[in-house]
């Protein structure tokens, strides 16, 4: 099954690490955590916090801890196809997380949604996809579908890829009738 993935960090630098992770399948069901960060990991920007409004003492108050979170990502997501906007950055993430539950980093991995979304929008269009810039035609959907306040939180975020695959399929089902029409 699709399953969506998107993490906030404490920062963009390299000792960064996960804060927050979310995940939705594509029927919908979906998870959260806070992020109790491990001992070792102390990289912090004020910046960072601005932008998701999760203060470390948030953190070490409600967070759980890595090893639980580690232990239901891999119950729930071994197997599934797992997608993120951003598999550079929800990748390193991901590692860390990983690493830090003490599983190998490469235990799950991570595919950009925009290939998703290409794939998705070529089966649908079949051989009409000939005529149709796809690369184009899904960056423009995901264009029309940016929220205007992004929540910068790792939920909101998962779902709001969801909402773009099916908005990108139902695009591409408009254009395949009006093919046949």
């Amino acid at each position: 099954m699709i399953v969506f993935l998107d993490f906030e960090a404490s920062s963009l630098s390299k000792h960064s690490y996960p804060v927050e992770i979310a995940w939705v399948f594509e029927d919908g069901r979906s998870r959260s955590f806070l992020i109790k960060p491990k001992s070792g990991w102390t990289d912090w920007s004020a910046d960072a916090e601005k932008i998701h409004g999760i203060s470390r003492d948030r953190l070490q108050e409600e967070g759980s801890d890595i090893e639980l979170v580690v232990r239901e990502l891999m119950a729930e997501l071994s197997g599934h196809e797992l997608y993120a906007s951003s598999p550079s950055w929800d990748g390193k993430w991901l590692s860390a997380l990983l690493r830090g539950g003490g599983k190998p980093r490469h235990a799950l991995r991570l595919r950009k949604s925009d290939d998703l979304f290409i794939e998705a929008a070529s089966a649908i269009l079949g051989a009409d996809s000939a005529n149709v810039d796809i690369p184009g035609f899904v960056a423009d959907v995901i264009a029309q579908s940016e929220p205007v306040n992004p929540a910068h939180r790792a939920l909101p975020d998962a779902r709001l890829e969801l909402k773009r695959l099916g908005l990108v399929q139902g695009a591409a089902r408009k254009i395949a009738a009006s093919c046949h029409d």
